[in-house]
């Protein structure tokens, strides 16, 4: 009994902390749990009984390097100089709703500092802690492209003031929210632990399943994963949701301290000196989706690495270093906001960021200063930062061309949407080194497709493009959001029909193999012919697969056995690679 008692005037000690600490006193809560937290877990209240069904219709969940109006924070005092430049990078871009319940010290703090906050909106509402990223609202469109909406699920924290915030974010924007927070749709998540790319795909760590299994300390119905699948497609329109193993390194196991979606088809990776950390696990995890998953457009991931630096003193978390991490950045409109550290690792990082993000606002912070040691609280920016889309979005999604033979024509295509409908598309391009860039006009093809062939000119020079897109209400748009400072770049190549096919076809993976093998098809077009013969010239297998791009995996008979010769012949001639079959 006196346990009990205990336990219940912690949770009420802590409520009461919750609605008056509002002074410079309000303890700094780092992004895992506190001792004291731990003892209030197993007696906190974490369902609710405010009940929100899903939303009625199909929904979509937005990707974060779409157009965002809102850029969210909470303003705990510990950090004013990595919020202020936070905010004076998110006031160029969009509005930026700071919560806090010291709106003049905040703003003046902020004017002093030579930031404009005209575009900044004060929310006076109670918070536990800065880690708005997990505990804020994520944005969903009705049928794609309709009415914006936010999605909150039950945060993992016995912190009601940061649990309830979502609601008050609603009601200042003026936009519905739907909660996970009652009957068999009680889920348990966290922002950090979510990546989507805006086409019904998402990423997480398996602590999405670990929380919502039997003997969870939330008090929430066990669930399968196939019923928090369910529930991710009812509440998010995820209809895809890949879960990778925890990492044994990570306190918090959130994705996004070790990886980032850059667009549909390219994921950030951290990455440690071979065998360092939780170097292992993560490339292990990476394998498994590349084995596993393809990209939306049917193709394999576009895996980039970027160095995980180490403290000044050389360690890593498994030498009781800081989990230092690049990948934690966030999109907000045309920036990128990236954490840092100092310079010697941080010029290669934001150099990374700039070439692979090309027109962006590249925009470092330092998150390891004395002063303001965030990561060493187990967080950095995107950790501390959350966004609302915008109530019009004019959604455009398209697969870059990587790479063209001099000569040839290709096929530029875009989805594109509005919710007036789409007037006009075009796409703009110019020669490598050029100042001016041409355009021509794009035609619905099928559906919300648009499309158009180009031909590439005849020459080695690289051509750099980008899409515009006009709605029938006036809206205008450019992919990408950067345009035209920002660009994809077509790399032009010089060679005979059967190179390019020998080029960009990939070799055999895994190779040798007992039963599977798989091809990348990079950019071959067209219907292609596949045969596996034996060395002594028996054919073994034909197929045609009717448009070649994209990956291809072939089912190798146990009874064959040696070296095995795979054709592929289509437009681009005959080429062949080898599989040895054990």
């Amino acid at each position: 009994m006196k346990n009990n008692y205990a336990k219940y005037l912690l949770v009420f000690m802590m409520l009461l902390q919750s609605a008056f600490a509002i002074s410079q006193e309000k303890p700094n809560l780092p992004h895992n749990l506190t001792e004291t937290e731990k003892r209030l877990v197993a007696d906190f209240q974490f369902t609710s009984p405010r009940f929100t069904p899903p939303p009625s219709g199909p929904v979509r969940a937005a990707a974060e390097w779409e157009e965002v109006e809102y850029l969210l924070v909470t303003w705990n005092p510990s950090y004013p100089n990595i919020l202020r430049q936070i905010v004076q990078a998110g006031v160029q871009e969009c509005k930026v709703i700071i919560t806090t319940q010291n709106q003049a010290s905040v703003s003046n703090y902020l004017t002093t500092n030579g930031v404009d906050i005209t575009n900044v909106i004060f929310l006076n509402v109670p918070w536990n802690s800065i880690w708005i990223r997990d505990y804020a609202g994520n944005t969903i469109y009705s049928d794609d492209v309709g009415e914006l909406a936010l999605t909150d699920w039950i945060y993992n924290r016995p912190r009601p003031s940061d649990d309830v915030m979502p609601a008050a974010h609603a009601a200042q924007v003026g936009i519905p929210l739907y909660t996970t927070n009652s009957g068999t749709n009680d889920l348990v998540n966290t922002g950090g632990n979510y990546m989507s790319d805006g086409l019904g795909n998402a990423f997480a760590s398996k602590l999405i399943l670990d929380e919502n299994a039997a003997g969870n300390p939330y008090g929430v119905s066990v669930k399968t994963e196939a019923q928090i699948d369910g529930i991710m497609q009812e509440y998010m329109g995820i209809n895809r949701f890949v879960k990778m193993n925890t990492l044994p390194y990570d306190q918090i196991h959130h994705i996004d301290m070790h990886m980032k979606l850059l667009d549909e088809e390219t994921i950030l990776v951290s990455k440690y000196p071979p065998g360092v950390a939780d170097g292992p696990q993560i490339e292990a995890n990476i394998q498994y989706v590349l084995d596993n998953f393809q990209s939306p457009f049917g193709t394999p991931y576009d895996i980039e690495w970027i160095d995980a630096p180490p403290s000044t003193s050389g360690h890593y978390p498994d030498t009781n270093g800081p989990y230092n991490t690049f990948s934690n950045s966030v999109f907000v409109n045309k920036t990128i906001l990236v954490p840092t550290y100092r310079a010697s690792v941080d010029a290669p990082a934001l150099a990374k960021y700039q070439e692979m993000l090309p027109g962006y606002n590249v925009v470092g912070i330092d998150v390891d200063n004395p002063g303001e040691n965030l990561i060493n609280s187990l967080g950095a920016i995107h950790c501390i930062t959350h966004t609302i889309g915008v109530a019009d979005p004019l959604w455009i999604v398209h697969q870059p061309i990587d790479e063209a033979n001099a000569g040839s024509t290709v096929t530029i295509e875009a989805m594109i949407k509005h919710n007036s409908g789409v007037a006009q598309a075009k796409v703009f391009w110019r020669e490598e080194g050029a100042t001016t860039y041409n355009e021509i006009e794009m035609a619905p093809s099928n559906g919300d497709n648009w499309a158009v062939d180009f031909t590439i000119p005849n020459s080695s020079v690289n051509i750099e493009y980008y899409i515009w897109a006009r709605a029938i209400s006036g809206k205008e748009l450019n992919r990408p959001i950067v345009a035209p400072e920002g660009y994809w770049t077509i790399q032009v190549e010089t060679l005979s029909a059967e190179e390019w096919a020998q080029n960009h076809i990939s070799a055999a993976y895994p190779n040798p193999t007992t039963e599977k093998v798989s091809f990348n098809m990079n950019a071959i077009q067209g219907p292609v012919n596949v045969k596996i013969h034996n060395l002594l010239g028996q054919k073994l297998y034909e197929a045609k697969i009717e448009n070649g791009n994209g990956k291809i995996t072939l089912d190798l008979n146990q009874n064959w056995q040696g070296t095995l010769l795979v054709t592929f012949e289509g437009d681009f001639g005959k080429i062949h690679k080898k599989v040895i079959k054990l």
